[in-house]
């Protein structure tokens, strides 16, 4: 078993993959492992299509600029995000979930109720509802990914795809949002290295944006 450390430094995008199935067993892991990740208020609005038959993986490479990898891949998600978390009825179900799991208080009950209307009346970090969404989708799909990169389940992401026509066919609420693709499964190449990643220097800043930070040599 590869140590964290380990499994990012070893997940590469996919170029090509191979056809070969993904064990139930490997993808329901993937999953429970991906599952775990955070959400604002724990409302997990994360919704994801499991496309494996081929006709449906031929309709999203249609979709998707004609890449191969999505009809290669045998699992490919359509990643989306759910806007309507803010109804009190759903907000009720995470309340009951928490309580289960004795983990919400009446106490923090009665704060999520208080808080999560104005939140998303207000918008008081973001600027849209589709932009909320998207953060908390693509912070599951990090955590897919690197739930399926420790099981040996290569993958890539796919942002490169019309939305329109897959969401009609797909039959994707107008209350949702489609945020990424997600092809799984087993590399058909040698993986490719990295393509260079910034240091420290350029990425971060000290304090205030634009101040400089630094990181002892070894560290940067």
């Amino acid at each position: 078993m590869m140590n964290i450390a380990e499994i990012f430094q070893k997940r590469r995008s996919t170029r090509k993959f191979r056809t070969d199935a993904i064990p139930e067993e490997i993808l329901a892991e993937i999953f429970r492992l991906g599952f775990q990740a955070p959400s604002s208020y724990n409302l997990q609005p994360w919704r994801f299509i499991v496309v494996r038959e081929p006709e449906n993986k031929a309709k999203l490479r249609e979709f998707g600029f004609e890449q191969d990898k999505l009809v290669d891949a045998p699992v490919v998600l359509i990643c989306c995000g759910d806007r309507q978390v803010n109804h009190r009825g759903y907000i009720n179900q995470v309340i009951e979930l928490g309580k289960q799991e004795g983990t919400i208080s009446e106490k923090r009950a009665k704060f999520m109720h208080m808080a999560i209307p104005p939140f998303f009346q207000f918008k008081p970090c973001y600027q849209s509802p589709e932009a909320w969404s998207n953060r908390q989708v693509m912070i599951a799909v990090t955590y897919l990914m690197i739930a399926a990169q420790s099981l040996g389940v290569d993958s890539c992401p796919l942002e490169g795809f019309v939305a329109k026509p897959l969401r009609e066919y797909f039959q994707i609420p107008d209350t949702v949002d489609v945020c990424c693709l997600l092809a799984l499964g087993y590399a058909d190449e040698p993986l490719s290295e990295y393509g260079g990643r910034f240091g420290t220097q350029k990425l971060c800043y000290g304090e205030i944006y634009g101040e400089t930070f630094n990181l002892s040599p070894n560290q940067s």
